[in-house]
Parts: C-alpha cells; structure tokens; sequence
C-alpha cells in the first residue's frame, strides 16, 4: 500500500520534533524574548507577561534540554539566559509567525467571534 500522506506528516518526520518544539504556549514567547540580548529571569517574566516565574523555569529548561537556550551564572544570584546558535535559527520562522499573526490574526478573531455568534443563535432557538 502507498502512503500518499505529505512528507511532513509521517511518523519519523522532523517535522513532528519543530511542532513538538513550538507548540508549547510559552516557547515561541521565550525564545523571541532572547532574541536580542541575554536576559535574567525577571527580565522575561515582565517581557513576556503573564507567564509565572514556575513555568517559564519550567520552559526554559525544556529549551535547554533541547540545546536551544543556554544559562550563563555570572556571579551568585545573577543569572542570564540566551539563545545558543542552534535557537537562533528559529528567530526568523518565529519572525514570520508573528507577521503572519499581525496581518491575519484579526481575521481569525473575526471569524471565531461569528462562529460563537452562531452557536450561540442555535443553542437558543433548539433548548
């Protein structure tokens, strides 16, 4: 039998490790945080925002883990994270997103505000 399924979407496909790498809702936001300068901890929380001190931890060991961030501790207390040359790589595809996100995100949210007004038109006409 042939698979006729896109190269992207096969079980051993690198594909599959870069969504796996992103699709995390705070690993985009991170790594474009590094993408100008080493930052310390507090530093990303306020730039990002939003994200709790626990979790960013938490994300950015995973993309230490993964060779894309690396931690440099300066002296006691001082702590700075940056992007190795690997995590690099990834800024201009995140660049891309983010134009893609600015020039379509408000038709997204346009389109999910008139589904919700839909649904909410048939939940009141069925009950």
């Amino acid at each position: 039998m042939q698979n006729d399924a896109a190269p992207g979407l096969l079980a051993d496909c690198p594909t599959r490790l870069a969504v796996e790498i992103i699709s995390d809702k705070w690993t985009v936001l991170v790594l474009f945080g590094l993408s100008h300068r080493p930052r310390r901890h507090g530093e990303l929380v306020d730039l990002i925002g939003g994200v709790s001190r626990k979790v960013l931890t938490q994300t950015l060991r995973r993309l230490q883990r993964y060779g894309l961030v690396e931690r440099h501790a300066q002296a006691p207390r001082r702590v700075e994270y940056s992007l190795t040359d690997l995590g690099r790589t990834l800024v201009e595809p995140i660049e891309v997103l983010t134009n893609w996100a600015r020039d379509h995100g408000e038709a997204v949210v346009d389109f999910q505000e008139a589904a919700e007004a839909t649904s909410a038109v048939r939940t009141r006409t069925a009950g």
